[in-house]
């Protein structure tokens, strides 16, 4: 079956966070990680069969909901998960926070990272820990010497982001091994946002979850959404994995009363993507590549930024310092081309590009990036 990834939906006006931001101004957003395609069909079906029935009382998780979990993770990672392990949740950030509060101690994390993963632990009242991720021969990688010499009796927790938001790495099997043999030598809890999982370019490349990985599954808060991969983040329906019943304890118990159940609508659109068959995936997949492609081709044109090639998301982590200009994120801004500030992530002088869009939508706003550049103002910037 074929999909049209290449339709460009008006989101203009209407209630998207993601377009809303530069209301009556012409920029093409491309920050949030909000993609512009149309959900998959099977999701949308199940969505209008589910509204026929008219009532929208309270909901809870339902047997099928649960195999449909566990059936994906089944399929797709080979990873035998037990329905007591499942606690439903109504966004990935949610999750995040929580893990934060139920874990005792301090925190750990890598950046430059989603900006949660630093809010987070403030917001619990925990310190955190942030160890630099290093560039090296044109690839981002971990200092595993300088995290391991950060770790303190008091630290407890570690936050991984995998794959990683926003450099685009996708952990391969031994950086995931050597991290695992760190966190057990330290006794570490590891909280993985493994929200991205299912959106790795390259077809040769899976991806292993890191509770997984032996040693870690009891030591181990995994979360995970079909949010991204099927573009249906307004529906807020989020999973975390716990197969020790001492720490879903903890993390349950930090949730009562305060964090609300998963919305019917958002559990309906999971199980249905859960149990499609994974032609949209594949075809969201080869328009991802496509586009970053076409990304690769315009920034290697593009006198003063660089980036590294994205091996998983649909987010670009480019370095922009090169433009000699104060602010990056604003001077695309101005240009008509709305991105990310680096800042927030950890790192400024960067601005990640999210390319989940219509092709002809990114090749307009790669175009007034190229012009911008190479203006004479432009130009004398980067003398």
């Amino acid at each position: 079956m074929d999909f049209d990834f290449t339709r460009v939906i008006d989101r203009r006006g209407g209630d998207s966070l993601k377009w809303n931001k530069y209301a009556g101004r012409d920029v093409l957003p491309l920050w949030v990680a909000d993609m512009d395609f149309a959900a998959p069909p099977a999701v949308l079906a199940a969505l209008e069969r589910r509204l026929a029935r008219g009532c929208l009382g309270y909901g809870e998780p339902w047997p099928g909901l649960v195999e449909a979990a566990r059936g994906y993770l089944r399929r797709r990672y080979d990873w035998q998960v037990d329905p007591e392990w499942l606690v439903w949740l109504p966004g990935l950030v949610t999750g995040i926070n929580v893990a934060c509060r139920a874990v005792e101690g301090g925190v750990l994390s890598a950046t430059p990272v989603y900006p949660p993963f630093m809010s987070a632990p403030q917001y619990a009242g925990k310190s955190l820990l942030k160890v630099p991720l290093v560039l090296a021969d044109g690839r981002w990688r971990w200092d595993f010497q300088q995290l391991e010499a950060a770790i303190t009796p008091e630290t407890r927790l570690l936050l991984l982001c995998h794959p990683h938001n926003p450099v685009g790495r996708a952990w391969e099997d031994d950086e995931l091994a050597t991290l695992a043999e760190l966190c057990f030598r330290h006794d570490l809890v590891v909280c993985s946002d493994e929200i991205h999982c299912d959106l790795i370019l390259d077809p040769e490349r899976p991806h292993r979850p890191f509770a997984s990985l032996d040693s870690m599954g009891a030591r181990t808060i995994t979360l995970m959404a079909p949010s991204k991969t099927f573009n249906i983040p307004g529906l807020g329906c989020s999973l975390a994995i716990i197969a020790d019943p001492v720490l879903r304890r903890a993390f349950t118990g930090v949730m009562r009363g305060i964090v609300p159940h998963p919305n019917v609508l958002g559990m309906i659109a999971a199980e249905a993507a859960w149990n499609d068959d994974d032609a949209w995936r594949e075809g969201l997949l080869d328009v991802l590549r496509g586009n970053h492609a076409l990304i690769q081709a315009a920034v290697a044109q593009i006198r003063g930024v660089s980036m590294t090639p994205v091996e998983a998301t649909y987010l670009a982590w480019i370095d922009a310092r090169g433009l000699g200009v104060p602010s990056p994120a604003h001077f695309f801004e101005e240009a008509g081309v709305g991105l990310s500030d680096g800042a927030e992530f950890g790192l400024p002088g960067w601005v990640r590009l999210n390319f989940g869009c219509p092709p002809a939508t990114l090749e307009a706003a790669l175009a007034r990036m190229t012009n911008a550049c190479e203006t004479p103002t432009a130009s004398t910037m980067l003398k």
